[in-house]
């Protein structure tokens, strides 16, 4: 990794680095995090990748959203980690197991609300958000 570049990281390495599974790839998931704090070389994590996490960990893992809430919020602080709209994937995250949402509609919301709008949606879930929401006619 060269000092001023930063690098997108993909679900895989993050998932592998969480689950340790298989461990020979979280222990490289692993290396990887503490190159790049330690070089200074920021890892960037997109929503995307967020969203695909936290479907794996559902899906594949059976992890509940409390659990994976409370795996990645503390990853995604991270020193290395530099997540793209920190602040609204986060408050995702939180709002997702508090709310009892899926995380995309959590997100939706909260970008809604940062960004201006609301949403609109056949997803009666985005009643229990703090968004107008409106369902198509």
């Amino acid at each position: 990794m060269s000092e001023e570049a930063s690098w997108w990281v993909d679900a895989n390495v993050l998932l592998r680095f969480l689950t340790n599974d298989p461990p020979e790839l979280a222990e490289r998931a692993s290396r990887l995090l503490e190159k790049a704090e330690r070089d200074k070389v920021p890892l960037r994590v997109h929503s995307v990748v967020v969203a695909e996490i936290v479907w794996v960990l559902q899906s594949f893992y059976g992890r509940s959203k409390g659990e994976i809430s409370g795996a990645l919020i503390p990853l995604l602080e991270h020193r290395a980690l530099r997540p793209e709209s920190a602040g609204d994937v986060i408050r995702a995250l939180e709002t997702m197991t508090s709310s009892n949402v899926d995380f995309a509609d959590a997100l939706l919301a909260g970008t809604a609300r940062s960004q201006g709008g609301g949403v609109a949606s056949f997803d009666k879930d985005f009643r229990k958000l703090d968004v107008q929401w409106r369902e198509p006619d």
